[in-house]
């Protein structure tokens, strides 16, 4: 998801993998996710070893550890509203088909869908758990260290990403150490 300070917030994952890529992306500001958004348009990479390693050093490196080996991101928006990414993994080199192509457009279009339902109804009734809980803990989050810190939401956020990669931790378990107050970030 992003919001509308561009900044990037997890709403969903297909599962834990996927999760902590998507996550780490969001920790060191760079991925195709980023420049999707930024773009708005898909950033389709057939072959992260070759490309991956000059274009997103941090990253690359971490999913090619991970076993994927091809990313497709593709943004989500209505006009000039932008809503979020799809990210799309494989562990396979290789360009999508024309089919798989389509495909991805087609769940692309169904995510915006879903969102602006969700929009229109108000809210996060469409889904629960954690998925829904993730943003709304890190924007909390993310207030608090702007007022303990004494900058910007921007900076905040700085401030979080930093730490999540400094200690290897889950965004969201660190704001969650924010929230519980076991975790605090000074002025200085």
């Amino acid at each position: 998801m992003v919001a509308r300070d561009n900044q990037f917030s997890l709403l969903a994952a297909a599962d834990p993998a996927s999760e902590r890529l998507e996550e780490l992306q969001l920790v060191l500001g760079e991925g195709p996710c980023i420049d999707a958004a930024a773009a708005r348009r898909p950033v389709l990479i057939a072959d992260l070893g070759l490309d991956g390693p000059t274009r997103w050093p941090g990253y690359a490196d971490a999913v090619l550890a991970a076993g994927i080996r091809a990313i497709f991101a593709f943004p989500l928006q209505v006009g000039a509203a932008r809503l979020g990414v799809l990210d799309l993994f494989r562990a396979e080199p290789g360009s999508l088909s024309g089919p798989e192509l389509g495909r991805a457009f087609d769940l692309a279009d169904e995510a915006v869908t879903i969102l602006l339902n969700d929009q229109v109804r108000g809210g996060d009734d469409w889904s629960s758990g954690e998925a829904t809980a993730g943003p709304v803990e890190l924007f909390q989050a993310q207030g608090m260290v702007m007022i303990q810190a004494g900058g910007t939401l921007a900076e905040a956020m700085a401030l979080i990403r930093a730490h999540a990669y400094a200690e290897n931790r889950r965004l969201i378990d660190v704001a969650r150490d924010i929230i519980g107050r076991d975790l605090r970030f000074d002025r200085d």
